[in-house]
């Protein structure tokens, strides 16, 4: 009896009752769920030289992290763990604009804080395979494990034409499989169905430049990185391997 009136009485002290709090600590968690899994998944390709794992398992990574994190927080804040896709809910009158900057603020810090955690997680490994140098290009470069580099050929222009068709692809398969009035997705079943699109989206549309399509998981990390020591070529339009 005790100790379930101490539980009872912890619960209704740490209980929050603001909703735009609830909304953003559920977003957060969302943003750090999908990023943590996603970037590990490309932590483990890189630092095992591809022995422990490949692009299908960095892709099926990236989308199985899609999934987890709209079971997450899709209940609480919609999960929305993109700025795009915020961008988009607001533009078709489903989210307020008032929130949409305290949204994209708040997928920023869940994707640093997740790179923050993705770095511990892989420290040793990300030393011992970059020799001890943190560099964004050459044979030993780690800095892919947390941003999108382009391939070598990518001009800026065409960059930018790639990730506007495939976060376009992204937010059209996304509002279709949500649309109450469109066919319906079995209920429960709707972040599966997401992370089949983002599969399919990344099989057909990541050789450009690692398909991103979703600003805080580019830019989140790559702040990281820049803080963390691989320095301002982050943000540079460099070659990823060389």
């Amino acid at each position: 009896m005790g100790t379930t009136s101490f539980l009872t009485r912890a619960r209704g002290l740490l209980r929050i009752r603001n909703q735009l709090v609830r909304e953003c600590l559920a977003e957060l968690l969302a943003t750090f769920m999908l990023i943590i899994i996603t970037l590990s998944s490309s932590a483990q390709k890189i630092t095992s030289s591809e022995v422990k794992g490949n692009l299908i398992t960095s892709y099926l990574g990236g989308a199985l992290a899609v999934m987890v994190g709209v079971y997450t927080a899709g209940g609480i804040s919609g999960a929305h763990m993109n700025p795009a896709f915020s961008l988009a809910m607001c533009l078709i009158e489903q989210f307020p604009w008032w929130k949409f900057p305290i949204f994209v603020v708040v997928q920023m810090l869940g994707a640093f804080i997740s790179s923050g955690a993705v770095y511990i997680l892989y420290y040793d490994a990300i030393w011992y395979y970059s020799n001890g140098t943190l560099t964004v290009s050459g044979p030993r470069e780690t800095a892919s494990i947390f941003a999108t580099y382009p391939a070598d050929y990518v001009s800026i222009t065409n960059g930018f034409v790639d990730q506007v068709i495939g976060t376009a692809v992204l937010l059209v398969g996304v509002l279709g499989i949500i649309d109450a009035r469109n066919k319906a997705v079995p209920k429960g079943l709707e972040p599966v169905a997401v992370a089949l699109l983002v599969l399919s989206i990344e099989s057909s549309m990541g050789a450009n430049c690692g398909c991103p399509l979703n600003p805080a998981r580019d830019l989140g990390p790559r702040l990281f990185t820049y803080v963390a020591g691989w320095g301002p070529e982050v943000f540079r339009w460099v070659q990823r391997r060389g």
